[in-house]
């Protein structure tokens, strides 16, 4: 009996010590935004989507400038040039449309594979600072409704990473 209740109080003061660690968190998001690889992949991604975006811009002004030409000439011409001439006035706008959408597309995906090679990278180290600081279990805080600030290790985790994973490539 007495060896009974001497490994129920071992059994229940083990479990409650396992059990009664507090959960950290970090928040992923920042780190996306605000590691070094993070902020260089954004800026090369916002640079990349700007710098289209304008060369699209001018060729939809050029395209708007043949339009009002068309427009003018369209009593000079004959009906068969002027719908051949606006058949390929639609037909650079759809071109137009195509590659507004492939840079988006792009854009898009090279921000997501920004995100899953920082997050392959992130990984490790969240691991390697668990072990080594007996931490069980790490959540996103996005998912923490309330918690203490001393837990959050976010700070301490990009700093980690930062020495870790210097830029990523995106090419």
């Amino acid at each position: 009996m007495k060896k009974l209740i001497i490994t129920l109080i071992i059994f229940f003061v083990s479990f409650n010590s396992v059990y009664a660690q507090i959960p950290y968190f970090l928040n992923f998001k920042l780190i996306l935004n605000e590691s070094n690889a993070g902020k260089k992949a954004q800026d090369y991604l916002k640079n990349k989507l700007s710098k289209g975006l304008k060369s699209l811009k001018d060729k939809e002004k050029k395209i708007l400038e043949e339009e009002k030409t068309l427009i003018q000439q369209k009593k000079i011409l004959s009906s068969e040039e002027y719908k051949s001439k606006i058949t390929e006035l639609r037909s650079k706008v759809s071109s137009l449309r195509k590659e507004r959408n492939l840079l988006m597309k792009s854009v898009a995906d090279q921000r997501s594979k920004a995100k899953s090679e920082i997050l392959k990278n992130l990984n490790p180290v969240v691991k390697n600072y668990m072990v080594e600081k007996k931490i069980l279990m790490v959540i996103d805080a996005k998912n923490v409704l309330l918690a203490d600030e001393n837990l959050d290790i976010t700070n301490e985790i990009m700093n980690l990473l930062n020495k870790k994973l210097k830029s990523i490539k995106l090419n």
